[in-house]
């Protein structure tokens, strides 16, 4: 017998007493080593996973949102109190510019308070999840003392060194795959670089409420409304919608005060030619969007509140048969998008004909105010395999799910050159698991996403664009 193997398990354990009997020895052995808590380390697990839900980007933004809207509102307010002095006479239009100061100074007073409020909040969660993270760190301290063998200091040595590496390859400290090939497009700001943002993050009026809908700006605003924001919320069934909700100013829809208020297309939700679907988008003062129960795209005029309707060609799928999908999910009714750029108005969809590959069609508004279909594209990508498409200079784009935190803009369509390009490669950071409704508005050269009840906007980087913001 090897001697080195009795001294070792003499080391870990002590003999108290044996006892003899006719057939056997029975030995009672006590470890000199403490059992592990595993209790305490769930208990550290758990407290970890409240820090990371107390300080989550979600909350950081909320707060740069109301910011940027005080930002905005506070030159407007300068410029409104400047041109009542100019015009004041005592009489009607200084009446009426004393109104509008005393609406946008209450609006301003809401902002403040929430962002007082807002920063009252942070700065206890801060505080709170400062004293988690310690005790922590204490915990976890204590419980290395039973990593005898230093297995985990090994490991965690393992994992700096990994990192190391990885950012030595990618050359930065957040790596990023960056766009491998640009379209050939023409566009008026150069080529299409990328995305950043979130640029505003709001929960807006309804916290948590109507999880699908869009929301964003009209490229061809009418006169005296070029600040103005739309809302649409789909309030039956997450399906259906009977009208749009409008906002004076950004930091209106961001403080929640709806000024004018609803446009309404009808009495009745759902009914004929009321909204079906979330892929919604205003152009020149009239909503656009698939109408409900029909393979048709309506146009509502917001002055006239008259109904236009375009039929889209036999075969095209509707009624959720062709939506957006990902592997874990499909955005119910999104079988038709209405998206927007530079030169108008488009519908992406797909048919029979077509094998359910996206369709791509531009949206014609004739002399007598009736709709048709114009020119006609037709690609080589499944729809199902796309989660939102946007235009940006004649360029349809197509994004893909990566993960909860991720959503990838993959694909392109030139409507120029007719080539597809399926290693787009950019990439924007999402404020909640899913976008439902994406669109770009060219006024601003900014994304509107409407994100699981959540309004978010993003900033297109174009390569000759001038530094401003509306």
């Amino acid at each position: 017998m090897k001697l080195y193997v009795i001294v070792s398990l003499w080391a870990l354990v002590t003999i108290t007493h044996q006892i003899k009997t006719q057939d056997n020895c029975v030995c009672e052995f006590i470890s000199s080593e403490k059992p592990f808590p595993y209790d305490k380390l769930k208990m550290m697990q758990d407290s970890a996973s409240n820090c990371n839900n107390l300080m989550s980007p979600q909350k950081a933004f909320g707060l740069e949102s109301l910011l940027l809207g005080l930002n905005r509102r506070l030159p407007q307010l300068e410029d409104d109190v400047e041109m009542l002095e100019k015009e004041d006479d005592g009489e009607l239009y200084g009446v009426l510019s004393l109104y509008v100061i005393e609406n946008e100074l209450t609006e301003i007073q809401a902002m403040i308070d929430k962002l007082n409020s807002s920063t009252s909040e942070h700065k206890r969660l801060g505080d709170d999840t400062a004293q988690k993270l310690e005790d922590v760190k204490e915990k976890m301290e204590e419980l290395e003392t039973f990593d005898a063998m230093q297995v985990m200091k090994k490991q965690q040595a393992n994992q700096r060194l990994k990192r190391d590496l990885d950012q030595c390859r990618n050359g930065g400290l957040h790596p990023r795959p960056q766009p491998t090939k640009h379209t050939e497009g023409t566009c008026p700001h150069g080529r299409f670089l990328n995305v950043t943002g979130p640029r505003v993050f709001t929960t807006g009026e309804y916290p948590g409420s109507y999880k699908y809908g869009a929301w964003g700006r009209d490229p061809k605003p009418e006169e005296g409304k070029e600040s103005w924001h739309w809302l649409v919320m789909l309030t039956s069934s997450n399906i259906y919608a009977h009208y749009v909700r409008f906002y004076s100013t950004l930091s209106s829809i961001i403080v929640g005060v709806s000024t004018p208020g609803n446009v309404l297309i009808h009495p009745s939700n759902p009914t004929t030619n009321t909204i079906q679907g979330p892929n919604v988008v205003l152009y020149g003062g009239a909503l656009y969007y698939n109408c409900y129960n029909k393979d048709a795209v309506c146009r509502f005029n917001l002055t006239t509140k008259s109904i236009t309707t375009l039929q889209l060609p036999k075969g095209t799928r509707y009624n959720s048969k062709a939506n957006f999908c990902h592997l874990d999910e499909c955005y119910v009714f999104t079988d038709l998008d209405l998206i927007t750029d530079e030169s108008g108005v488009w519908v992406v969809y797909t048919t029979n004909q077509d094998f359910g590959n996206l369709v791509l069609s531009k949206v014609e508004e004739e002399e007598n105010q009736l709709l048709s279909l114009g020119q006609t594209w037709r690609t080589s990508f499944p729809k199902s395999s796309v989660t939102n498409t946007f235009m940006v200079c004649g360029v349809l784009y197509a994004t893909r799910y990566v993960d909860k935190n991720l959503e990838e803009i993959f694909y392109s369509f030139d409507t120029t050159t007719g080539k597809e390009n399926l290693n787009v490669g950019i990439f924007i950071d999402k404020m909640s698991p899913n976008i439902l409704s994406l669109n770009y508005s060219p006024l601003d050269q900014m994304l509107y996403a409407y994100c699981d009840s959540k309004l978010v906007s993003y900033e297109v980087l174009f390569e000759k664009r001038s530094n401003f913001y509306l």
